[in-house]
């Protein structure tokens, strides 16, 4: 009984003291409780006010990441047409925050008055920034591309006259002559005999590189021929380029400590540019070696009998006031790997999104047709071997719906999307938005395009129309249609790049029905110029003359242009 009473006792004790165990356990916890509750409060709290700031800023603007979230939802998606919404709703500007000790805090704009205010009224107080130079110094150097202050306008006044001399514009000519028919039609007339599809995105890119390597260097690459090989010079030229655009959108602490410790995009670039700087410097030894034996025997012709209008050339012969090279060999492979940067890209960009409208609007293609049609048959000239038929300059300066065609492809995708600046001391836009030194401002050209602002209801349809008078071409202020940039920076081989691309175009399309495989992705890329994230893939129909004779008669019965609204 004793043993039963002390068990009996004990539960007792246990069953009483139970509950204020428990009381006590939940007092303990009590402190975690709250702290949870208080912080739920607080996220809530910052989530609301950050959401409630898109109506003041564009944007949410979180603590400490500012908009990043924002901007990754951007990129996975289309980049460009994200940045167009956000400015059409703040009216054509507004303030990205960045993460705190980020480089990423920047004013972006699609005003045209801001635009002129930055390239041309101000154009000193608006250089492209020490941030931009640093970040593309070891691809681009010293060369004109991101150069400011004396350094830019020394290289802009040697290349300017370089450009308007009668010699340069029979290089480029002469140039594009060879590469149109010796290179790129023989390509293009193997691929339509296979019935294969080609990525003429890349064919386009590989004649432009061709014919502004031979222009900048003097040099022939080989990219466009039969089987498209590969070449080291471009592959390390392309991979330098996506290497060095992977900076703009990395921390600048992160990249230079991946640059020291040699890993990642900045090992790619290193390798790439022991490419680039190999074939360049290359170029630039057996150049010195040329003009030398030229001048010790007295004749200005290079060696091989060739007189030499190559930007290299020119520069390479430019001597200081002690009669020394004015360039050193670095400065001079600066100048040349930008000109191939500027060149390179921005006419096989623009040629390529140029077909792919082509192909959803058939009533631009017979315009012309038409137009390019009536040319030939003014020659007047009977049994013209068709193979052999070459548009002539003047003939190619007489297109002018091809012109207008053109434009308006760049209008709504020029090759360089976005452009940066940066401010040197604080600035007012004519907006009124509030530019403090060292803001860095971006003005997109894409977002341009689809301002209904700027370009009225229809801007996003493909309409060349809107480009003429009276059947000529008429162009738009340079701070309206920014695809060759404006004010002292407007860029000089603007009527190159419009002759090339008129050269190409008439050249193919006379000889060539072209049709984007069905259901082939076309998207831009997200880089310096607007690439085609996964190429243009297209077959060739060969146009026969009685498709040719129709639309020379259509003068008047020409089908009306299908218009594409462009998402």
């Amino acid at each position: 009984m004793g043993a039963m009473d002390a068990l009996i006792s004990t539960g007792a004790h246990n069953a009483t003291t139970a509950p204020f165990i428990g009381a006590g356990g939940l007092a303990s916890l009590l402190p975690q409780v709250q702290t949870v509750e208080v912080l739920v409060a607080v996220s809530i709290f910052v989530a609301i006010h950050s959401l409630r700031q898109r109506r003041s800023l564009g944007l949410p603007s979180w603590p400490v990441v500012g908009m990043l979230p924002s901007l990754l939802l951007g990129v996975r998606g289309d980049m460009y047409e994200w940045i167009t919404g956000v400015l059409k709703a703040r009216g054509g500007t507004f303030t990205f925050c960045g993460p705190w000790f980020t480089n990423l805090h920047c004013v972006v704009t699609a005003d045209p008055r801001n635009l002129e205010h930055l390239l041309k009224t101000k154009f000193g107080n608006f250089p492209k920034g020490p941030y931009f130079r640093d970040t593309v110094r070891d691809l681009l150097g010293d060369g004109i591309f991101g150069a400011d202050d004396e350094v830019w306008r020394q290289q802009r006044k040697a290349a300017s006259l370089e450009f308007h001399s009668a010699e340069f514009r029979a290089l480029t000519a002469s140039s594009l002559v060879e590469l149109v028919h010796r290179r790129l039609l023989p390509v293009l007339a193997e691929t339509e005999a296979a019935g294969a599809a080609v990525d003429l995105q890349d064919v386009l890119l590989r004649l432009t590189f061709d014919n502004v390597c031979m222009i900048a260097f003097g040099a022939d690459p080989g990219c466009l021929q039969k089987g498209l090989p590969e070449i080291p010079f471009a592959r390390a030229f392309e991979d330098a380029t996506e290497a060095t655009i992977v900076r703009f959108v990395t921390p600048t602490a992160v990249w230079r400590g991946m640059r020291a410790l040699g890993v990642g995009h900045e090992r790619v670039l290193r390798r790439s540019l022991a490419g680039v700087d190999e074939f360049a410097y290359d170029v630039i030894r057996k150049r010195r070696e040329e003009l030398a034996a030229a001048a010790a025997t007295g004749h200005e012709e290079a060696a091989g009998g060739l007189r030499r209008a190559d930007l290299l050339t020119i520069f390479t012969k430019m001597r200081g006031a002690d009669g020394a090279p004015a360039y050193s060999d670095k400065f001079l492979r600066d100048i040349c790997v930008n000109f191939i940067l500027a060149g390179r890209d921005t006419s096989s960009v623009a040629l390529a999104w140029f077909f792919w409208l082509l192909s959803k609007n058939r009533g631009v293609e017979a315009k012309i047709l038409q137009e390019v049609e009536g040319i030939v048959a003014a020659r007047g000239r009977c049994g013209e071997v068709e193979e052999e038929l070459v548009f002539q300059p003047e003939e190619v300066k007489r297109m002018e719906y091809l012109h207008a065609a053109l434009s308006e492809a760049l209008r709504l995708y020029p090759s360089v999307p976005v452009d940066h600046k940066e401010v040197v001391e604080d600035e007012v836009f004519p907006d009124g938005t509030v530019l403090k030194k060292g803001t860095k401002v971006i003005y997109a050209m894409y977002s341009m395009g689809r301002m209904e602002s700027i370009w009225g209801e229809d801007c996003r349809e493909y309409r060349p129309e809107r480009w003429l008078k009276d059947g000529r071409f008429m162009g738009e202020s340079a701070y309206k249609f920014t695809a060759f940039n404006g004010g002292p920076r407007l860029c000089l081989g603007k009527d190159f790049a419009y002759y090339q691309m008129k050269f190409a175009a008439a050249s193919i399309l006379r000889r060539y029905r072209v049709d984007v495989v069905q259901g082939h992705p076309v998207a831009p890329k997200l880089a310096l110029t607007l690439f085609m994230k996964h190429g243009l893939k297209v077959t060739l129909a060969k146009r026969d003359d009685k498709a040719k004779l129709r639309t020379t008669s259509a003068s008047s019965g020409v089908p009306q242009v299908v218009v594409c609204s462009l998402q």
